[in-house]
């Protein structure tokens, strides 16, 4: 019996593992939407985001305590299982990160994000310049 439950222990750790590393994507397309929530007071509804549905009547604190982002990256939930989510966002090219919250889909295979956070990360000016940011992002506890 006590055989059976390290190799139930060793197959949950190992799943656990895989399901981490599939959490993360390295050297992914960013490009921005002009979400701008500070002006339309936070609401998943004037936006018209694809999270409306779950995450509206979320409290305006948790609405905007992280920038925004549509999500269609490489790695990670998709759909709704996405919405609510945050990620850790660096852009490769200079390390300036911060944390956004999914709110939205997208289908460039990467990430949209607030204009706000683009340009938050973009601090050498040449992801505005070429139109898209080179980033990492991982999945990380809101």
């Amino acid at each position: 019996m006590e055989r059976n439950s390290v190799l139930v222990s060793v197959v949950v750790c190992l799943a656990l593992a895989v399901s981490c590393a599939a959490q993360s994507a390295s050297n992914v397309r960013a490009t921005y939407h002009l979400y701008n929530p500070q002006n339309i007071g936070w609401n998943y509804l004037t936006a018209s985001v694809y999270c409306a549905t779950w995450d509206a009547n979320q409290p305006l604190s948790w609405r905007q305590r992280y920038g925004w982002t549509a999500f269609c990256g490489p790695a990670g939930p998709r759909g709704q299982a996405s919405c609510g989510k945050c990620l850790r966002v660096t852009n490769m090219a200079t390390g300036a990160a911060t944390t956004v919250r999914i709110v939205d889909q997208c289908s460039n295979g990467g990430l949209d994000l607030d204009v706000n956070v683009f340009n938050q990360i973009d601090t050498n000016r040449q992801g505005h310049a070429q139109g898209h940011l080179r980033v990492n992002y991982q999945f990380v506890s809101c």
